[in-house]
């Protein structure tokens, strides 16, 4: 027996929302691949969006942009959290810088290789993590900024930030517009000293929601693997994306009990009547989240069978009674088939992305 789900990558559906997102943008998608493509394989996503013509990639640090590089993608890769300055030069690579300090580390090493080397500058508008504070305490950024664009080897050929939230429905924008407008301040004045790097804030929420944000280029990930990152309908009716992995496992045993019986851990589930328990080898070791435990579904025989209990390490139950002829070596969908991946996060109380990265990170994947 072979533990754990099996993902299927629709490589087809990945390219046409490539098309989609490039339809907001004219073109410009800087095309997110880190967490191993949020759990899609980055590799083969990565060649696929590269032969597309996808603008860029963008990883979170240099050892993902390595076995990019290793497996032949030759397409601009941007780093989001900067490391050591070797590999940014032996690979080709675009780092984004978030201190005055960093960027002098990289110019330190463009000079000594006689090199020049490209770079993005983030700014924090708000998000309160990564890049140049340029609310409350961050009166120098606009100077470091300056100095960074003046810094002997470095090209500042972009600049960048991060939303921290974006929803729908009434004061759902409010943030985000303050961070914009914090971040179009700093690209003017900038813009007022001769330095006009490619500006990207929009992220796949604020692609939709926010389209003034789009600038020279959409920073995007979700939206290419084919999920909205809000639950309300909010896209454009046109906005049509597809799902590109579909999840998949087998029944390992199916048990008949009558009323009365626990399943699983801490008896928080008790069959109220005579039932059909099925058993499956994926638990949460294998990515399905803890969180499913008597709130999920998976799909059996065409029709939905919840979660029975709690999810365990290596298996998980599944409440079977009335679904006919259900045996040994049956298919379970556990996304797809009608299962999207907004209904797992929304019954794990999470996002999308954690059950994406989670659940397609540990699968077997099949590229199609």
């Amino acid at each position: 027996m072979e533990r754990g789900p099996e993902a299927k990558i629709d490589l087809e559906a990945l390219r046409h929302n490539l098309r989609t997102v490039e339809s907001l943008s004219g073109g410009s998608v800087i095309a997110v691949v880190k967490a191993d493509a949020y759990g899609h394989g980055a590799v083969e996503v990565s060649k696929t969006l590269e032969r597309q013509g996808a603008f860029a990639l963008a990883v979170a640090y240099a050892s993902e942009a390595e076995e990019l590089r290793a497996a032949g993608i030759k397409s601009p890769v941007l780093v989001l959290f900067d490391g050591e300055p070797g590999p940014f030069f032996d690979l080709d690579l675009i780092p984004v810088v978030h201190s005055l300090k960093s960027a002098k580390r990289f110019s330190r090493e463009a000079r000594r290789r006689g090199r020049q080397l490209d770079v993005h500058v983030k700014v924090d508008t708000g998000m309160g993590r990564m890049g140049f504070c340029i609310s409350g305490e961050g009166k120098d950024t606009l100077a470091d900024i300056c100095d960074i664009a003046s810094l002997p080897g470095l090209r500042l050929r972009g600049l960048m930030s991060h939303f921290s939230e974006v929803q729908p429905g009434k004061g759902g924008l409010d943030f985000a517009r303050l961070q914009l407008e914090r971040f179009n301040s700093i690209r003017q004045q900038l813009a007022g000293r001769g330095i006009k790097p490619l500006a990207h804030i929009s992220s796949s929420a604020s692609s939709l929601l926010l389209p003034e944000a789009g600038m020279d280029a959409l920073r995007v990930g979700l939206l290419l693997y084919g999920a909205l990152p809000f639950s309300a309908p909010a896209a454009p009716a046109s906005f049509a994306l597809k799902p590109v992995m579909e999840v998949k496992t087998r029944i390992i045993l199916v048990k008949r009990f009558g009323k009365g019986q626990p399943v699983s851990y801490d008896r928080t589930f008790v069959t109220a009547r005579r039932s059909t328990i099925a058993v499956i080898p994926v638990g949460y070791a294998d990515g399905y989240l803890r969180a499913f435990s008597n709130r999920a579904c998976a799909i059996v025989r065409g029709r939905r069978a919840p979660v029975a209990g709690r999810v365990c390490m290596d298996v998980t139950m599944l409440d079977v009674t009335g679904i006919r002829d259900v045996s040994e070596g049956d298919e379970v969908i556990l996304l797809g088939g009608g299962l999207s991946i907004r209904e797992l996060a929304d019954w794990a109380a999470t996002n999308p992305y954690e059950v994406m990265t989670s659940l397609g990170g540990r699968a077997r994947r099949r590229f199609e």
